[in-house]
């Protein structure tokens, strides 16, 4: 409905792990432009620190501290890279369409890997994760996105995609899934149900619904995730369902300074990694909502 609401209602204010996650995301995608001899975990951290966006802290000495800690994040990050292994694609835009649908995306990083004792390369679709909560395998089988991003990847450059990393920065984990045909045509269809429902919604918006029925293309669904709505001050069900949240709310709490460092085994070390195949029948569930990646 926000895209079709006119005059659009005013969203809430800025969500400070969203400026941490975009400023962590900026960084890396800058490091990858640098010229190869620039390369550096200090160059890493420099490209956090000038690009941090203040946006939805509590105060400057918030900003501060969550700036100090998202600088160590990359450092450590990048460090566990190999500057030289060029990616694919920093931050690429990728698109496909079938008979029911035209998508597009931007992927954070797409990795061209050769695996061992093949000589074809394969295209991995990379999804930096900046978030509190601590992912698994699932978060990756079942994000239709990286899904998504697999096969337009696969059709835009011609090469096959069928692998779909998570990185979460901080912890150093590597979530991987690697998809078969049919379910990332699984995936696909699940996309084009969506559309279905979407554009449903959309006909009988635009065929002359008036205001106050509006509930009936778009009811709400209230719960305790209206805290986090940007919506919520238009939203009466929202309102009552859940106390607003501040902006700050979703950062991570401070850590013990031994705690801080990532694991041991970054997302570059194979030790780190944690993957799977997709099995044979489909398995149900959903991805695990994710404000802060």
């Amino acid at each position: 409905m926000s895209y079709l609401d006119r005059p659009p209602p005013g969203k809430g204010p800025p969500w400070a792990h969203n400026s941490l996650g975009a400023s962590v995301h900026n960084a890396l995608a800058g490091w990858w432009r640098l010229p190869l001899a620039e390369r550096s975990a200090a160059a890493a951290a420099d490209l956090l620190e000038r690009g941090w966006l203040t946006d939805g802290f509590a105060d400057p000495a918030q900003s501060a501290e969550y700036r100090a800690r998202a600088s160590q994040m990359v450092r450590a990050y990048v460090a566990r890279l190999d500057p030289a292994d060029e990616p694919a694609g920093v931050e690429r835009v990728v698109a496909t369409r079938t008979d029911l649908i035209a998508l597009s995306g931007r992927i954070d990083r797409l990795d061209l890997r050769r695996a061992a004792g093949d000589e074809a390369s394969e295209l991995v679709v990379v999804d930096y994760k900046t978030g509190r909560h601590l992912l698994s395998v699932d978060d990756a089988r079942t994000s239709m996105p990286l899904a998504l991003y697999a096969l337009a990847a696969g059709r835009v450059l011609r090469r096959p995609c069928r692998r779909v990393e998570l990185h979460h920065l901080p912890t150093g984990q590597v979530l991987a899934w690697e998809h078969t045909a049919a379910s990332l045509d699984r995936q696909l269809r699940r996309a084009e149900d969506i559309a279905a429902e979407c554009a449903a919604a959309d006909q009988r918006y635009r065929s002359g619904l008036p205001p106050d029925r509006y509930d009936e293309a778009f009811p709400p669904r209230p719960g305790a995730w209206c805290g986090w709505c940007d919506y919520r001050a238009h939203c009466p069900e929202g309102m009552l369902a859940a106390e607003p949240r501040r902006p700050w709310d979703a950062l991570a709490p401070a850590a013990p300074a031994d705690e801080v460092t990532l694991a041991a085994g970054g997302p570059a070390s194979a030790g780190s990694v944690t993957a799977a195949s997709a099995p044979d029948n489909p398995v149900g569930g959903e991805p695990a909502p994710d404000n802060a990646g």
